[in-house]
């Protein structure tokens, strides 16, 4: 099985189901064990033609004899795998874009599919480049942007009145960029400038991130001995930011209330030096099992990882510290999950800020008095951050906002009169950032 089929198989899984891509892709590469030209090529169609599938749609449709939205799944996304390729990989001849889809379709829809797929992609070929017809430009701004970056046109809509034309250009185009991975460097085994001499040893191309045990790459196969070893964690540096918010300290005695895959839950050990108690709680007991798989790899000792509801659970003893990354949208990591644009809505946005809003309440009766608590979101959207914040603070009177006591990075950390403690990154703001939210607050004694 060939990269393009292999692309075809991942998006008709994602398409058709809540499996995310990357698993799709992932599951379908190790079966088949394509050589690694054939491994990128899939990675890449697949991950482009998610991200591009709205402004691939339209430039098909100006080609497709009938409805494009009432086509067959699977044939929408040959053409979508050809049109990608035609527009957008300048190293693919364009009779093997074409004669590899013509087959596919062959195979999966007929010899009468493969004609009319053939026709399409022919006639997209003769396109020099990606390139929108008249029409688009007499449409309002968020439905122009919504096909030309390829962004669910609500989404754009929110996002022009929420942080207007230059940050919403900014995001679009940024969550449209191949990301670059981050990677922490496990401290409890390693200094930072032991860990960057190794990976210039092993000739990794990479760049130092802030918080400073980050770096920044594209070489994610030459870093995999050193996952394994257990000295990198695949983590982006917005993650690691609610952590530094917190601060723990050694001894501490920490609730993380959403705490799968783990990320935020290793980097709090970290900080607090293998020292303390941190309970992990996760609704699915795989997912327990695979935080506490990922602890023992970095050397970690000190999480407690429960199979439990997070809206339920009560430890035996209080926090006097609490992180709770509350499930969110997750608008400002589409960059980095393709698939993701295409599956949120507003039904989605009020059925999550409803579930946040139990999160918090749940989290403000477990606390210590005196204690901290961090609200974290992978999202820019108001609801979820801002306005989610100021509900609790109306309904918890007990609580405040509260400054951060360590220095966070320089540019990234917002800290506002009317809001101390928080902070907000967009996606394109800057390098090597996702997008996201938290905000501090001290329970009063």
């Amino acid at each position: 099985m060939n990269a393009r089929e292999i692309a075809l198989l991942a998006l008709q899984e994602t398409e058709n189901s809540s499996v995310k891509s990357e698993q799709s892709l992932h599951r379908l590469l190790h079966r088949h064990k394509p050589d690694k030209s054939d491994r990128s090529l899939a990675t890449e169609l697949v991950n482009g033609v998610l991200r591009l599938r709205l402004q691939l749609d339209y430039t098909i449709s100006r080609y497709y004899r009938h409805d494009f939205n009432k086509a067959a799944p699977v044939v929408r996304n040959i053409l979508r795998l050809g049109a990608y390729q035609l527009l957008f990989l300048d190293k693919v001849p364009v009779w093997a874009a074409v004669d590899e889809c013509v087959k596919l379709a062959k195979k999966y829809k007929g010899r009468h599919i493969s004609g009319l797929v053939n026709g399409v992609l022919r006639k997209i070929a003769s396109e020099s480049a990606p390139s929108l017809d008249s029409a688009l430009k007499k449409k309002p701004l968020y439905k122009r942007l919504s096909i030309e970056q390829s962004h669910p046109e609500w989404l754009v809509k929110r996002w022009l009145h929420c942080y207007g034309e230059e940050k919403t250009r900014k995001m679009i185009a940024s969550n449209n960029e191949p990301p670059l991975t981050a990677f922490r460097i496990n401290t409890l085994k390693t200094p930072p400038e032991n860990m960057f001499s190794a990976l210039k040893d092993a000739s990794v191309t990479f760049c130092v991130s802030e918080p400073e045990q980050f770096i920044l790459t594209r070489d994610f196969d030459a870093c995999e001995p050193f996952i394994r070893l257990g000295l990198l964690t695949v983590q982006n540096p917005t993650q690691a930011l609610p952590c530094l918010l917190l601060s723990p300290l050694p001894g501490d005695n920490i609730l993380d209330m959403c705490a799968a895959p783990g990320g935020k839950t290793t980097f709090l050990a970290e900080l607090m030096q293998n020292k303390g108690h941190i309970i992990a709680v996760d609704l699915y007991p795989n997912k327990c099992k695979k935080i506490t798989q990922r602890a023992a790899a970095l050397g970690i000792t000190i999480i407690e990882s429960i199979a439990e509801d997070a809206r339920t659970i009560r430890p035996e003893k209080p926090p006097n510290a609490v992180l709770l990354d509350a499930p969110c949208t997750g608008t400002g990591v589409l960059g980095r999950k393709a698939e993701l644009r295409w599956r949120t809505s507003m039904e989605k946005l009020e059925e999550l800020t409803a579930l946040q809003v139990e999160l918090l309440d749940h989290a403000a009766g477990l606390l210590k008095p005196g204690g901290i608590l961090v609200y974290a979101t992978c999202s820019v959207e108001p609801e979820e951050n801002a306005l989610q914040i100021n509900r609790f603070l109306e309904h918890h009177p007990d609580f405040s906002r509260e400054s951060s006591p360590v220095a966070l990075p320089e540019n990234i950390f917002h800290e506002h009169e009317s809001a101390p403690g928080s902070f907000l990154t967009l996606p394109g703001q800057h390098e090597g950032f996702d997008g996201g939210f938290a905000q501090r607050l001290r329970k009063k004694r």
